[in-house]
């Protein structure tokens, strides 16, 4: 981890974030600036900039709890569909430098973004994410 990393400090709890799931190598909470309703993130804990710098077992527990955490996010929310998408280098659309992906799910006829533009109020965030800490039970 690093000191200055925005989700190094929310892995550390020196940053609030509203959290879906955790263990021991990943964690996954809510954007903040969703794309959509349940916009959920899951990060490798270890700090690691970019695909390219990730250690393959943390890549592997990464992906194995986006699965996890896509299957819960899609039965609490039924969406019609959902887009995973993991951003490489400021140029690629990362605006955090730590290896994380995005679960966004989509309705049909929606035109979500990769990242939404306004602020999510952290209570609402929090609604959707009881809804899907209940789907992962």
């Amino acid at each position: 981890m690093t000191t200055s990393c925005l989700f190094c400090k929310i892995v550390r709890g020196e940053i609030p974030a509203v959290r879906v799931y955790e263990d021991d190598h990943t964690l996954a909470f809510m954007d903040v600036f969703p794309a959509s309703e349940g916009h959920t993130l899951v990060i490798a804990k270890p700090h690691a900039a970019t695909l390219l710098e990730i250690a393959e077992p943390d890549l592997l527990a990464a992906t194995a709890t986006t699965q996890r955490v896509a299957r819960a996010v899609n039965q609490a929310l039924t969406p019609d569909g959902f887009r995973i998408n993991q951003f490489n280098g400021a140029a690629a659309g990362q605006s955090v430098p730590h290896y994380h992906v995005h679960i966004v799910p989509i309705r049909e006829g929606q035109r979500a973004g990769a990242h939404g533009r306004e602020k999510a109020d952290p209570a609402a965030l929090e609604v959707v994410a009881a809804r899907i800490r209940q789907a992962l039970t």
